[in-house]
Parts: structure tokens; sequence; C-alpha cells
């Protein structure tokens, strides 16, 4: 059996060859508080390697970062995480207590902020340059988000938002074909079963990858 026989390898950190600026970021994550599914990859002719702390900002918990599986992230994306809030609720938003001395008695000031949780990207998501997500952001599965975009609500399944904040601007698919594919969950199948029907799943009518679905269940 040839490499053409194959699929890629989830766990290869550099998927294409020659370009060092496309990671997996399955294997490449040592972080406790980030989760990332197979095939979901990063691509920044920077340093594409450093994602955990280039990318993600702020992140000291309890709170995780959970990306799913097959998902596109362009370069210059951040996740800003729940550690970046300061206090709102007084006269001042200042972190006195991280400065040290006497004000370091208080640090309950800056560890007991509001916390909107874990910040959620769904499967099969495609994130565009430069794009800002806000902690606590739910993405829902097959969503696109625009380039440049500063996304600080969630945004639901194959939707397409972008702007400051970032909007609606339409849904990918009907309501009942999100349904199909949200039932399908292509991205749960088996490699192999995924392998054989790839240019379905990547250009193929939504009922087939439906049918194909209620055929192995």
């Amino acid at each position: 059996m040839t490499s053409h026989d194959t699929p890629p390898d989830p766990t290869t950190l550099h998927p294409i060859p020659g370009q060092d600026r496309v990671v997996l970021l399955k294997p490449l994550i040592t972080s406790p508080l980030i989760q990332v599914g197979e095939f979901s990859y990063y691509d920044d002719p920077e340093d594409a390697t450093s994602f955990e702390t280039r990318n993600v900002l702020h992140h000291y918990g309890p709170e995780r970062l959970i990306i799913g599986k097959f998902c596109a992230i362009a370069a210059g994306v951040q996740f800003i995480m729940n550690g970046a809030n300061h206090r709102m609720s007084g006269p001042s938003t200042y972190p006195f207590p991280i400065m040290g001395g006497a004000w370091a008695r208080h640090m309950d000031l800056v560890t007991d902020l509001p916390n909107r949780g874990d910040t959620v990207v769904g499967h099969d998501v495609w994130i565009g340059g430069n794009v800002t997500i806000m902690p606590g952001v739910r993405i829902g599965h097959g969503a696109i988000i625009s380039t440049g975009s500063i996304v600080t609500r969630d945004v639901p399944d194959y939707g397409i938002v972008g702007g400051n904040p970032a909007t609606l601007i339409r849904y990918r698919f009907t309501a009942p074909e999100i349904r199909e594919l949200l039932t399908a969950a292509w991205w749960d199948w088996p490699l192999a079963m995924i392998t054989e029907h790839l240019r379905t799943i990547a250009d193929g009518r939504i009922d087939d990858i439906a049918a194909i679905a209620r055929s192995v269940q």
C-alpha cells in the first residue's frame, strides 16, 4: 500500500512537506487548558509553532479553549481568554494586587473575576486572518469567520459572520440542510470512511452525506 492509498497522519506536526508555516494543532499543544481535535491546523509564516503563547492570550485558567476537528485557522487569529478581564464593580479597573508589595494581600481582586466559561470552536470551522475571539464565545460547527472580525458573541452552526463586532451575514445552508449535516456529523466518521467519501464531503450534496451516514447507523 502506497502513501496515495492511506489517509494522512493526524499526529504529524507539519502535514505539508516543505511548509513549516502550517501545523496541526493537536500534536503541538501541551497545555492542559487547550483541547484540539484531529486535523485542525494553523497557518502562519512567522512562527506557527508558537500558537499556544502568541495566539492564546491571558490564559491562566480554569476556563479552557476547545477547538474541534477539521478547523482551518489563519495567521494572526487571537483567542482572548478570561485572564484579560479587569474588575468593573468599583471605581477603578486597575489590577493593583499584581504589582506586589502590600497590595498583594488583596489578590482576590484579580482572581475573583466574572467568567464566561470555556471558549469553544466547533468542528469544520474556518477562521480568517487576524480574527479576535473574546472570552467564553461559542462558535458553531461549519461556521466561517471573516478576516479581521472581532467575535464578541456566539456564532450559530453554519453561520457566516464578519465585522466589529461580528454579526451574522448569512447562513451557508437552509435550516433543514443544517440539521442534516449536524445529524450526519461527518467529522466523527472513522478516518477510512472520511477518506472514502472525501469528494462528497468536500464538493457533494448534503443529502448524499446524510444518506452515507444513515447507511452505517
